[in-house]
């Protein structure tokens, strides 16, 4: 069975309508879902981000920027605010391209058609809680007058599967015209996680793209078996460590990691490639790697859903599930993925 089918009942019997918890206060604590298998933690001063993800009792698979919440934990949010480098999991309006381009609150970045920082109402205005339930968390996010849409994240745990948790993601236009934009899972994890992606049977679909300068060395991959992994070979002499961003559009709708003594797996909804913005992948593994530095950097896993049109109050929504288990195998390739086929065939994904 599905995971859709198991926990699409719970969604459609609560929605992500306004219940009678919607007015209660913000809560500046972690909110927690817990089930005898995975634990996952949300902050809702920081926009609904998810800072803790792994196996009950298991170190989080997430990277989390721990210096900047210790330091700015209630950041202040304007229209001239920079990346805060708190990372664990969030989302983006896509495409990148476009995110100073349809705004009016700061000239500067318009002119320059700035492709960084990411709006910062969306990256960590705080959210208020709508839903804080046992089974269930729905926090609804700041109207962005960059992006010109406000965010509702709801995320589920999953009765029948212990192991899993949907996170689903409503984006309404809050634009009295109309914004064309994707909803983008930004999930960061320790560099050292070993990720896999389903690809082609011919091998379209991919393009890697390595950032090379003086300290960094490209990207080493491979695509044996169909699924493409990175490979953390040192750096050639003189450079640090290995940057850079793969784009790829999966044969199918999952990415896979191990790490840390646990296996996970972020299952989504698979789109043509067509859907997709032409200068995003379903799919993009962003790697920032500095071997013997504390920390070592990070690993990007986005997934984009489809490039939509909104008119002024319509909203679009994409989703993920996450799924989690121990893994006490050999860190070799043929046992993870013997590891893997099982996991996808026991959650119905493949």
């Amino acid at each position: 069975m599905r995971l859709t089918a198991l926990i699409a009942p719970a969604i459609l019997a609560a929605g992500l309508a306004t219940s009678a918890a919607a007015q209660a206060p913000v809560d500046e604590r972690r909110l927690v879902l817990e089930s005898p298998q995975l634990r996952l933690e949300v902050l809702p001063t920081l926009g609904g981000r998810v800072l803790h993800f792994g196996a009950r009792g298991a170190p989080n698979l997430l990277a989390v920027g721990e210096d900047a919440l210790r330091d700015q934990p209630h950041p202040r949010v304007h229209a001239d605010a920079g990346n805060i480098g708190y990372l664990g999991h969030e989302i983006w309006a896509g495409p990148q391209r476009d995110w100073w381009r349809d705004q009016t609150v700061n000239p500067a970045r318009r002119a320059a058609a700035a492709d960084w920082p990411p709006d910062p109402w969306l990256a960590y205005a705080e959210a208020r809680v709508l839903v804080n339930e046992p089974q269930r968390l729905v926090v609804e996010g700041a109207a962005s007058p960059v992006s010109g849409v406000q965010l509702t994240q709801s995320f589920t745990l999953a009765p029948q599967r212990p192991d899993a948790v949907e996170l689903t993601v409503e984006m309404r236009n809050t634009r009295a015209e109309p914004v064309a934009r994707d909803i983008w899972f930004n999930t960061r994890v320790h560099p050292e996680t070993r990720v896999y992606v389903p690809l082609a049977a011919d091998g379209s679909g991919l393009r890697v793209r390595s950032d090379m300068d003086d300290t960094y060395d490209g990207l080493v991959s491979t695509t044996a078996d169909g699924l493409f992994s990175l490979e953390l070979l040192p750096p050639a002499e003189g450079r640090q460590g290995r940057r850079g961003k793969v784009f790829i559009q999966p044969r199918a709708g999952w990415i896979a990691g191990f790490a840390a003594g646990q296996a996970f797996l972020i299952h989504f909804e698979h789109q043509p490639r067509a859907r997709i913005h032409p200068e995003q992948g379903q799919v993009e593994l962003y790697l920032d790697w500095k071997p013997g530095q504390v920390p070592t950097g990070l690993l990007e896993l986005e997934v984009h859903g489809p490039y939509e049109t909104l008119q002024p109050g319509e909203s679009i929504s994409a989703h993920e599930w996450w799924v989690v288990r121990r893994y006490d195998g050999p860190d070799r390739r043929d046992a993870q993925i013997a590891f893997l086929r099982r996991m996808l065939r026991e959650a119905g994904v493949e």
